[in-house]
């Protein structure tokens, strides 16, 4: 384990069809933030290519790869050993004929693979038909241990449900790390712009403070064409950001390629434990229905 404080990165960028192509822009960007000190670097939902679930192709399910010797985790485990950091990517998982996982990886500064978490709550909406594609997670929210921290690995829609939060939370993860893809309908106006966004900051800063942890969102960038061409795409508006235990805001991107590097203090969520301290104050006994799907 590491000292409390440590640098993290996050690589916002923008994504093409080539595969290679893409890999080569993570690999810019966690060179660009090993060199400015990150120990830890954390890469957006999918990096590898285009948000491929705007439309339902069973071709697409070429693109999936495995994890073990795949392309992607041939680049990243590389890259990890060279530049002696802890990288957390996410992959389009094949784990065999007909079963695949949205699926983050985490590897450590040797190289190895320190664990891996497969996204669990899968969405379904106009422009994200990932239920197409994904089998939602069977390994539960189990934090990944390395040398930067137990980590709290989540993917993109699983940052809508506090339950997730907190159960990686009560299962001694030291920090939340958002892999994602979110973005705007262009027809969207911008007041509803706004609120979609503050909407999606707001929620997983509330993460951060309801369980006294700091919070790292890396979401990609660029407005990617429907294939289908149905509609005009998805605007993806970038804005990653990384927060402390409280929701400050440590570092947040605009709305283009960029590489964040801030120093986070992990011993601090004691501190404010202590004067927050919700996880204290649960009536765990009062909570049952929790596991309902609704209280009719």
């Amino acid at each position: 384990m590491s000292t409390a404080v440590i640098k993290l990165g996050l690589v916002q960028q923008a994504c093409g069809a080539n595969r290679d192509d893409n890999l080569a822009r993570s690999a810019v960007g966690i060179r660009a933030a090993a060199a400015r000190g990150a120990e830890l670097v954390l890469l957006q939902e999918l990096h590898a290519g285009p948000y491929f679930c705007q439309t339902e192709d069973p071709a697409v399910f070429d693109l999936a790869e495995p994890i073990s010797n795949g392309p992607t985790t041939r680049s990243l485990a590389a890259l990890a050993a060279e530049l002696r950091i802890v990288i957390v990517g996410s992959i389009f998982e094949r784990r065999a004929s007909g079963l695949y996982h949205n699926t983050a990886v985490v590897f450590e500064r040797d190289g190895s693979l320190a664990g891996m978490y497969r996204k669990m709550h899968i969405p379904d909406d106009p422009g994200y038909y990932e239920k197409f594609y994904f089998t939602p997670g069977d390994l539960g929210f189990t934090p990944i241990d390395t040398s930067a921290g137990r980590l709290g690995v989540l993917v993109c829609w699983d940052q809508w449900y506090p339950e997730a939060a907190r159960l990686m939370t009560l299962a001694g993860a030291e920090i939340l790390l958002y892999p994602t893809a979110i973005g705007w309908d262009p027809r969207d106006e911008q007041a509803e712009r706004t609120r979609q966004r503050d909407a999606w900051r707001t929620i997983q800063r509330a993460h951060a403070i309801a369980n006294g942890i700091p919070v790292a969102a890396c979401n990609r960038v660029g407005r990617e064409p429907d294939p289908s061409g149905q509609s005009q795409g998805i605007e993806f508006w970038g804005n990653s950001f990384i927060c402390g235990p409280q929701g400050e805001i440590l570092a947040e991107a605009a709305a283009e390629p960029e590489v964040l590097v801030v120093e986070i203090d992990r011993a601090r969520s004691e501190t404010v434990r202590r004067m927050w301290p919700y996880l204290r104050d649960r009536r765990i006994d009062a909570y049952g229905d929790m596991t309902r799907r609704f209280r009719d």
